[in-house]
């Protein structure tokens, strides 16, 4: 069975996620845990702990479960009080840093009980804080750094942090190493600013693979092409660079693109494959955007089947 590592964290590495769960493959995914918004600061704050909300969300997605265990674990408090906003999923993953010790343990029992297919491990035992860097100013926390990319000149930890063995193990391993969609600075980046994933990287023979963002995200990714995200992502990685990237050629309706741009100040990341290739990277196209309620999504079984084939097509 062919060996994955995806990096990523929030809800475009939840769909990648649940699209590659019905392929046969062995699938380990490694989450930032720098988030501190929501419901996830507030847990991340008041115990001292690493964010668990991009956690849950992944876990849930690779679960094999029951409709309605998972639509309790997704349930979100919203009486006011202390709980209020908590999801479940959050609740338990706290309590059980608690019970077995650390997050990765905690991650190991959601695994079994949910029935998860692969290894779903966090970053990071820490806790830990992104910091953008500008001259003599810092931009201090997830939420502060979204909203100030255009005047971060660097992205770091508040200290250097220590990964587990397990992750290197992982990357060694690998056949194929993903980049997943998700928001580049805050949610992709932050594995790279971890020195011991960037050599094992490095280190390990398996390709580097990019999942493109379907929209631009406001304030981050503003105006960005497909070619822009490999190239961010290519300044982070160092001596290896991004191999190939999935994307989307499919034409999305001009209403919805128009709404998009109208409502949330979204464009369509556009397929541009000169500037790809000038970056030497191989390019892996085709319909993989689906509509939910006229949101733009990422089909999860046509992307997940573009990867896989990828794999197969690569086969030692």
């Amino acid at each position: 069975m062919k060996k994955v590592v995806v990096f990523g964290g929030g809800t475009g590495l939840s769909c990648l996620l649940s699209g590659l769960k019905m392929f046969p493959i062995d699938v380990t995914t490694v989450i930032t845990v720098s988030d501190n918004g929501s419901s996830t600061g507030v847990l991340k704050e008041e115990l001292n702990i690493p964010a668990v909300g991009d956690v849950g969300k992944v876990l849930i997605s690779m679960a094999n479960m029951d409709d309605e265990f998972i639509e309790l674990l997704g349930y979100r408090f919203s009486k006011e009080g202390s709980l209020h906003n908590h999801p479940v999923r959050n609740i338990i993953l706290a309590a059980l840093i608690d019970l077995k010790g650390n997050l990765t343990e905690a991650c190991r029992y959601m695994c079994k009980l949910l029935n998860v297919k692969g290894t779903v491990l966090p970053l990071t035992e820490e806790r830990v804080e992104l910091v953008g860097e500008s001259g003599d100013k810092e931009y201090f926390g997830e939420e502060e750094v979204s909203r100030n990319i255009r005047n971060i000149q660097k992205l770091t930890y508040d200290h250097d942090i220590t990964i587990c063995n397990e992750i290197k193990e992982k990357l060694l391993d690998a056949d194929l190493v993903i980049f997943s969609p998700g928001s580049l600075y805050t949610s992709i980046i932050p594995h790279l600013l971890a020195s011991e994933v960037l050599e094992a990287v490095e280190q390990t023979k398996a390709p580097l693979m990019y999942v493109s963002n379907l929209v631009t995200q406001p304030g981050e990714t503003d105006n960005y092409n497909v070619g822009d995200h490999i190239r961010v992502l290519n300044q982070y990685l160092g001596t290896r660079k991004i191999d190939v990237v999935v994307a989307n050629d499919a034409e999305i309706d001009e209403r919805i693109i128009e709404k998009y741009l109208t409502l949330e100040n979204k464009k369509i990341v556009m397929l541009d494959r000169e500037a790809i290739e000038g970056q030497h990277a191989g390019i892996i196209s085709g319909d993989i955007f689906c509509l939910e309620n006229e949101t733009i999504r990422h089909n999860a079984l046509k992307t997940a089947y573009l990867i896989f084939s990828y794999l197969m097509d690569n086969d030692s």
